[in-house]
């Protein structure tokens, strides 16, 4: 019998997964990751999001291994590994689910190409997202620029139930294709080891995915409209990297709020939840819409504000050269970037989420727009050189949400937070964490000499914002 190939990508999950059905369907299948750091526009794992995705390889080869399906493990250009693992196990089809960024849609589009070639069927299904991006528009046909509207057109459609686990006993028998080994991947720290926190931290396996969703819903959720904000309590979900990762399905986490919400009447807990859910779709959306998103302003305005460029001339790059490198001075824009970084800006509550970021590769939401807001607006540093920071340091990273609220928060994004809403961090604090509780855990040092004066003041620094603003009006 010939194998069927599904290709693994940002789905790594054995439930609720319809390319794995599809392929245990035909009688024999074999599974594919392929780490693809060549193909044009695929953008490179950050540190921590290498990090979590050995361990989830690790966790999926197992779950597959009960299936008794096989997991390939191969390094290079997508296109090319699937075409050619596909004809060394002489299967007769593949299939994917698919993602929605530009570059990996033409990944996609090469493999059908390669596929139609070589005589394999070929398909993909929709497993990451409640919608497919091209199915929701306005009245006049055009994509969704404000989330209210896109979130009130999509949230009354009905999504489909979870799809359950393949049945065991249907992986492929004959010859396997080479397989490299996932620690020659070298997806961990070594030297140095600075991965201790996110041990700590998390467990990503799957099947921790549902553990912590179920706890959410049993607990925090019923009071998630109040106590999302605040970064002292235990009040979020802390799904996004298992959503990012596809170990946990938005199908799985939308038909359990669901069931939890006819539990909780008069609780606004799980439709503001939900919301979270549908902006995490709206995020989407934009990248499916503007694959630049990572890039370039959606407003074309912001092309021309005057953004300091940390350790680069005008002009350059803003996310490369080197920015906040060791021995820049420190009131440059580099010495200013390099302290946010490394949480020694004297601004208690956006030191703080720079710790927690360091030290578990993940930052509370309400303090991930203080300190996105403190770096673009009190520091004037071009938004991309923050969210290229934050890429490189979250478990959660993900290609649409990261670039989409850090553009919401420098008003240069779709519906996004206007220019002149600047946070201020002791303001928030005072409101978020009232009682100091989460500065105190990460800033030990904050009443003693050891802790630095503020970078900048916070009032002139708005105005100066500002004044840069209304230089592009």
């Amino acid at each position: 019998m010939k194998a069927s190939l599904v290709w693994f990508r940002d789905d790594l999950r054995v439930a609720d997964n319809p390319a794995l059905l599809a392929a245990v369907g035909d009688g024999a299948a074999a599974a594919l990751y392929v780490l693809d750091e060549e193909s044009d526009g695929i953008r490179p794992l950050g540190g921590a999001a290498k990090w979590w995705l050995h361990f989830a390889l690790e966790d999926l080869r197992a779950e597959l291994a009960a299936l008794g399906i096989p997991l390939i493990l191969r390094r290079g250009a997508g296109a090319d590994v699937v075409t050619a693992v596909a004809g060394e196990l002489g299967a007769g089809a593949v299939y994917w689910n698919r993602r929605y960024g530009g570059p990996e849609r033409a990944v996609d589009a090469a493999v059908k190409q390669g596929a139609a070639g070589a005589g394999l069927h070929a398909e993909s299904f929709q497993a990451s997202l409640l919608h497919e991006p091209w199915t929701v528009r306005t009245g006049a046909g055009k994509p969704y620029q404000v989330f209210t509207p896109f979130w009130r057109a999509l949230a009354d459609r009905n999504f489909r139930a979870p799809l359950g686990v393949p049945d065991a006993g249907h992986g492929f028998g004959g010859p396997l294709a080479g397989s490299d080994g996932l620690g020659d991947w070298s997806l961990l720290p070594t030297a140095p080891d600075w991965a201790a926190g996110l041990r700590q931290a998390w467990i990503p396996t799957a099947a921790a995915g549902h553990g912590v969703l179920a706890g959410f819903l049993d607990g925090p959720v019923a009071d998630y409209s109040e106590a999302r904000d605040r970064p002292d309590r235990p009040g979020t979900s802390r799904l996004s990297p298992y959503l990012r990762w596809g170990q946990l399905s938005p199908f799985q986490v939308w038909a359990a709020l669901a069931a939890r919400r006819g539990q909780l009447p008069g609780s606004p807990g799980p439709a503001v939840f939900g919301t979270e859910l549908g902006w995490r779709e709206f995020c989407w959306h934009q990248l499916f819409h503007h694959p630049d998103l990572a890039t370039a302003n959606l407003r074309p305005q912001f092309d021309r504000f005057p953004w300091r460029q940390p350790g680069a001339a005008d002009g350059a790059d803003p996310a490369g050269a080197g920015a906040g490198a060791a021995g820049a001075e420190p009131g440059s824009a580099a010495g200013h970037l390099a302290a946010w970084r490394h949480g020694r800006t004297g601004i208690p509550l956006v030191d703080a989420g720079q710790r927690e970021l360091w030290h578990t590769g993940f930052m509370h939401n309400r303090i991930r727009m203080v300190a996105a807001s403190f770096l673009v607006k009190n520091l004037g540093i071009h938004w991309r050189v923050g969210e290229q920071w934050f890429w490189d340091t979250l478990v959660d990273a993900d290609a649409a949400s990261n670039p989409a609220n850090w553009q919401w928060v420098a008003g240069s994004g779709a519906d996004a937070s206007p220019f002149f809403r600047i946070f201020n961090p002791q303001t928030q604090a005072k409101k978020f964490d009232p009682d100091g509780r989460y500065v105190r855990r990460w800033v030990a040092e904050l009443l003693t000499p050891d802790y630095p004066d503020p970078l900048v003041d916070l009032q002139e620094s708005r105005r100066a914002a500002l004044d840069a603003y209304a230089s592009i009006k």
